[in-house]
């Protein structure tokens, strides 16, 4: 039996992180943190788009263990692949999870993720895409 044309999307790296990230939601941080950074790991320098998705959920998993600093890394990581190339799901990801340092705005590495993510750069990649 032949397969589809579209189920070559679904690679080990994109399902491992469909995994990782309902591991997340599920409360599962610890699970879903080894298994993203299994599969980042994993991943193809190449896959920009999807190692930004990665690497915002990492944040979200680094977070919840209440590892501000880290969890500003991973999402100026996630930033360094949406200059590479844009993707509004991971940019969605990296919101949502800078919603949630809220409470730790004003640590310095929170005011630097800031400077970067709402600076220009950010918005020259986003109009060149």
């Amino acid at each position: 039996m032949n397969k589809p044309e579209w189920m070559d999307w679904f690679t080990p790296v994109r399902l491992g992180a469909f995994k990782g990230n309902v591991e997340l939601k599920a409360g599962q941080v610890r699970r879903a943190e080894k298994t993203l950074s299994d599969v980042l790991a994993r991943s193809s320098i190449d896959d920009t788009k999807q190692r930004a998705v990665i690497l915002a959920d990492l944040a979200a998993a680094e977070l919840a263990q209440k590892r501000v600093e880290r969890c500003c890394e991973r999402l100026s990581e996630a930033l360094n692949e949406l200059m590479q190339q844009w993707y509004a799901t991971a940019m969605e990801r990296i919101r949502d999870v800078r919603r949630a340092l809220r409470p730790w705005q004003d640590e310095q590495c929170v005011r630097e993720l800031d400077e970067r993510l709402y600076g220009w750069k950010t918005a020259v990649s986003v109009l060149r895409s």
